[in-house]
């Protein structure tokens, strides 16, 4: 389930505050807060993506080899000012 931050309004529209919550994606937003009544704005905030920052994305995963078996097509800039397939299966740019 994703993760919102909500803004807590006071009485003159000033936000005072703010906390996350889990909803499900289909739930509606808040407008109360859920223990002191207060007038709610959901903020955006950024995605998660799923790794945490002491455990980033290890090197076999982003692999020229790895990005060509899942579908992706990678190109390098080649000394002669083009572009070379290094990955996946994608159309020959480097001539």
């Amino acid at each position: 389930m994703p993760m919102y931050v909500y803004d807590v309004l006071d009485d003159d529209g000033a936000v005072c505050g703010s906390f996350e919550i889990i909803q499900k994606i289909t739930a509606d937003p808040l407008t109360k807060h859920p223990e002191t009544g207060q007038t709610l704005r959901m903020k955006m905030s950024a995605p998660f993506v799923g790794r945490k920052a002491n455990n980033p994305m290890p090197k076999a995963d982003i692999s020229n080899r790895n990005l060509g078996k899942l579908g992706f097509t990678k190109y390098q800039k080649s000394p002669k000012g083009g572009y070379d397939r290094v990955a996946g299966d994608g159309p020959d740019l480097g001539k």
